[in-house]
């Protein structure tokens, strides 16, 4: 077994937010540059991106899992990741069933395109994909298991879109595979303030909306290989895989 570096919350020039730089070809080549081994690509209520992402990080052996920042009724960000594009299908799809019928301004929120390997756009996503979807937390969470993905609230911590800022606590009967803190804090900030958690599983990750924020809150994933199923192991704390914060 030995250590991956991994960032499991990259947004694409897919998200209004996301930096026009943040292409599918762009991210790969800062991933491989800074020695990350596996990513997630997890735009704003859209799984789009993941395709072409994987495609292109394959030729660079990094592993690329589908995955999507939902937001939720509730306003609650939370990480949704998948394995095959069969999953990553039926999750876009329910995000399509459930988006809110609002039409993106690009000039007040951002250009939401997706582009090519060669850094074409191909399609400017019209709805507005950063708003919360008909669905509450508990909803997300009962379909991402249901399809076979892990659920993981996002940046914990954050005084905006997080599951604290939002309910106050974290449902006792929510059933979430870690909760993902922001780079601001640490452990012991977190164990401080909310001391009810401190058997829960933990990520940290970059929340990446440009070239230069990949990997600066990257994580180790302890695991024997680069596969779902180890990934799932070590975000479990499954039979000696196990996460390792930096």
């Amino acid at each position: 077994m030995r250590s991956f570096s991994t960032d499991l919350h990259i947004h694409t020039v897919l998200s209004p937010c996301g930096d026009l730089s943040m292409s599918p070809s762009n991210i790969v080549e800062r991933a491989a540059a800074i020695g990350l081994e596996l990513i997630a690509i997890t735009d704003h209520n859209s799984t789009l991106h993941g395709p072409t992402v994987r495609k292109i990080a394959e030729e660079k052996g990094i592993m690329v899992l589908y995955g999507a920042e939902v937001t939720t009724k509730e306003d609650v960000h939370c990480l949704c990741l998948f394995e095959n594009e069969k999953q990553r299908i039926l999750i876009q799809n329910f995000l399509d069933e459930n988006r809110p019928e609002i039409k993106n301004n690009p000039d007040l929120f951002g250009h939401q395109v997706l582009v090519d390997e060669q850094e074409e756009i191909i399609e400017e996503v019209e709805p507005l994909l950063i708003s919360g979807i008909n669905a509450s937390i508990d909803e997300i969470e009962k379909i991402v298991h249901q399809i076979g993905g892990l659920f993981i609230p996002a940046h914990i911590d954050r005084p905006k879109y997080s599951i604290m800022s939002q309910l106050g606590f974290i449902p006792k009967d929510l059933k979430y595979d870690a909760l993902e803190i922001s780079k601001n804090t640490s452990m012991d900030t977190i164990f401080k303030n909310y001391s009810y958690i401190k058997n829960a599983r933990f990520i940290k990750s970059s929340d990446a909306h440009t070239l230069n924020q990949i990997g600066t809150s990257k994580m180790f994933l302890r695991m024997n290989n680069l596969s779902w199923n180890e990934f799932k192991m070590a975000i479990l704390g499954i039979e000696g895989r196990e996460i390792i914060l930096s």
